[in-house]
């Protein structure tokens, strides 16, 4: 006989639970996920050292910045060739990139964020990574059903190019999780799915955990954990429940740690929060 989770906690609150059936895990797997760090929380934004230093702290990878700057630095051959090589040398992945001239030419509304985001896609691609973030903040969030819309079919444009080259485009935002599926929806491509900030999301008021459970490991590419200012475990963001959700809807991809440094020691802070994340993963 077997019992699921969901059936073994709705028993045992009635105090129905035989005593003969062996103890049941309050998680249904342990969570597998890879944790990295974005190379801006480094403060080495789109330089090769962050790679060695994500290394040297404990990370499972590291995400590099295309920066603010056009053409993107990396569009180089040259330069990829260094940071290949720097990943091979110290045997840290490159997780992810991040189209970080999004903050200037916004999504939404400009053609320019339309043609970086084409252009990121080779890149990506030559770097040996598959997940590009997108980001909308500040005068770039979404705000309007228009402007979610005008995103999602931007990106139906672009998507063909992005399957094709085996790359996710990444939705990060400050909008629900039902409205980041609506523009998925509205792209009508499997390479457009949510990449989902916990701490966005709590500080617009959304219930993380249901919204992980929600969406599920097929529609998030990757996740951003912080609690900032604060060190993780010392804010308001429950990240038992988060790390127990993601266990559950067997996450197995890239979580990256966007953590700020609160005594100003990049190495110091980096270690206290990714040892948290490990404690919490452990079986």
């Amino acid at each position: 006989m077997s019992i699921t989770r969901r059936e073994c906690l709705r028993l045992g609150a009635f105090g129905l639970v035989s005593a003969a059936l062996p103890p049941v895990s309050l998680r249904a797997a342990p969570p597998r996920f890879k944790v990295g760090v974005t190379d801006w929380n480094l403060q080495q934004t789109g330089k090769l050292e962050a790679i060695a230093l994500a290394k040297a702290i404990g990370f499972d990878g590291v995400q590099i910045s295309l920066t603010r700057k056009a053409p993107f630095p990396l569009a180089d051959a040259a330069l990829r060739a260094q940071f290949l090589a720097e990943s091979k040398r110290v045997d840290l992945p490159l997780a992810s990139v991040c189209l970080d001239i999004l903050h200037v030419n916004y999504l939404k509304s400009d053609p320019l964020g339309q043609r970086w985001v084409a252009e990121a896609i080779p890149i990506t691609k030559a770097l040996g990574t598959k997940v590009i973030l997108l980001p909308f903040f500040g005068d770039g969030a979404l705000k309007t059903a228009a402007e979610m819309d005008y995103v999602g079919d931007a990106l139906r444009e672009i998507a063909p190019a992005a399957e094709k080259a085996g790359v996710i485009l990444g939705l990060e935002d400050t909008i629900s999780a039902r409205d980041n599926v609506r523009i998925m929806d509205r792209t009508k491509s499997s390479a457009v799915l949510t990449y989902y900030d916990v701490g966005n999301s709590t500080g617009n008021g959304f219930n993380v955990v249901e919204e992980i459970r929600w969406l599920g490991r097929e529609r998030i590419c990757e996740v951003h954990l912080k609690d900032n200012p604060h060190y993780l475990g010392e804010g308001k963001i429950d990240f038992p429940a988060i790390i127990s959700a993601l266990g559950d809807i067997s996450f197995a991809k890239w979580a990256q740690l966007e953590t700020t440094n609160p005594t100003k020691s990049v190495e110091a802070d980096m270690k206290k929060n990714l040892s948290f994340v490990r404690r919490l993963m452990a079986p």
